[in-house]
């Protein structure tokens, strides 16, 4: 398993231009199946949650052709209904095939999926949907087997405004008969990407960014070229890595809106910010402030996936902060990484948290258990005096497209190695 080798205390600055979204790219690879004719992707990321997304597709019968980053999907031949389960151990966000799956071939077979350990993730908010859709369900050990011939559109609320199955209700629906609504459905960006793809390749679909999502039945889709929209965790990632080590960051590529909640927090931290539609601009501040609550919570709250990030800025920051993890129960791995570093946190229970800063960091061995803790790990390796080891590579892989070299060229000190 490869680490990242970082000499701490350079200042990151200078003009970047984003990658395309992890969250978004994963739902519209799926998506693709539902077709029998070419999706061309645009801006898709090449991570290794991509790439193992790619291998499901090729297994289930698809052709798949790159160049760069873009990716020709000819989803034509597809004929297989079972993902295997090396894959679906690999990443979580492999369930989203089962809606794509249901949808085009009215049955599928999925095992239990992996990816980073963070808590208590049910997905029989998936199931029970599915359910509602008239799908029949029987749970073999570790695997799941569908079968859904029919698709009848309903009215599905969810009990609380899960991203992952918003879309999987989506995907289930585009061929059902007569109309599915979703009430209290999520209102992440990546969802509004989604639709948008969809609806180029024929799907009848209105709702996506609010609470109540639409989709009408449709006969089949065909061809669609898309653009997968900006990775704003990324953004987000290299902004608290700038803030972080008191440097200046130009985001060309971003919309405003998408990342809001992350710069209404870095503002309230005494970052000057610049934002224009389509970029934003940010100068630290020589003292860092603390946020005395801030709490994670779904799209347009700040965001889970940034919260790892926010704890080791907020280390550098004057006085107290609390954080409050609302989303997932056991996203706090990165803390007594950090703290083995210097950092003065005090763990409350597995959803609250105490940060008392500025504190120095210094720089030593540390070991990333998920993807975004890994990115603030790293952070606090740019930040940190000396040398610091982050090991576990393979899940800040999942979701940043060759991060070494991006920070790099902002002026870190940061190698990666195999070894």
């Amino acid at each position: 398993m490869g680490k990242y080798i970082i000499n701490g205390g350079k200042t990151i600055s200078g003009k970047i231009l984003l990658s395309g979204a992890k969250n978004s790219a994963l739902p519209i690879i799926a998506a693709s199946l539902l077709t029998n004719d070419v999706t061309v992707l645009n801006n898709c990321p090449k991570i290794s949650d991509t790439d193992t997304a790619f291998k499901i597709l090729k297994q289930l019968g698809t052709d798949i052709d790159a160049d760069g980053n873009t990716i020709i999907i000819n989803s034509s031949s597809a004929d297989k209904v079972q993902i295997p389960e090396n894959l679906v151990k690999k990443m979580r966000s492999s369930i989203i095939f089962m809606g794509a799956l249901i949808s085009r071939f009215g049955e599928g077979v999925l095992f239990y999926p992996g990816g980073c350990e963070l808590g208590n993730r049910p997905i029989d908010i998936h199931l029970n949907a599915f359910k509602k859709l008239g799908a029949k369900i029987n749970e073999n050990g570790n695997k799941i087997e569908i079968s859904c011939p029919k698709i009848i559109g309903t009215v599905i609320e969810l009990p609380f405004p899960s991203v992952g199955a918003t879309e999987n209700i989506i995907l289930a629906s585009v061929f059902a008969k007569g109309k599915t609504i979703i009430k209290n459905a999520a209102k992440e960006p990546e969802i509004c990407d989604l639709q948008l793809y969809l609806k180029k390749a024929g799907a009848k679909i209105t709702g996506a960014g609010t609470d109540t999502i639409t989709i009408e039945g449709t006969d089949k889709l065909g061809f669609a070229e898309h653009t997968i929209m900006p990775d704003r965790m990324e953004a987000g990632t290299y902004l608290m890595a700038s803030a972080a080590t008191g440097g200046e960051l130009y985001i060309e590529n971003i919309s405003s809106y998408i990342i809001k909640p992350v710069t209404d927090i870095l503002s309230q931290a005494g970052c000057n910010l610049k934002i224009n539609n389509n970029s934003i601009y940010l100068k630290t501040t020589k003292h860092l402030s603390s946020i005395p609550v801030i709490s994670t919570a779904p799209h347009p709250g700040f965001p889970t996936d940034m919260q790892p990030q926010l704890t080791t800025l907020l280390t550098q920051a004057q006085g107290t902060s609390i954080i409050k993890e609302e989303v997932f129960d056991k996203r706090i791995k990165h803390i007594p990484e950090l703290i083995k570093m210097g950092a003065d946190i005090d763990i409350k229970d597995n959803r609250t948290f105490i940060v008392k800063g500025p504190k120095k960091l210094i720089g030593t061995e540390v070991y990333s258990h998920d993807l975004r803790a890994g990115a603030a790990l790293i952070i606090a390796g740019l930040l940190a005096e000396g040398r610091t080891i982050v090991n576990g590579s393979i899940h800040i892989q999942r979701g940043y497209e060759n991060i070494e070299t991006m920070l790099t060229k902002l002026g870190a000190d940061i190698k990666f190695s195999e070894n």
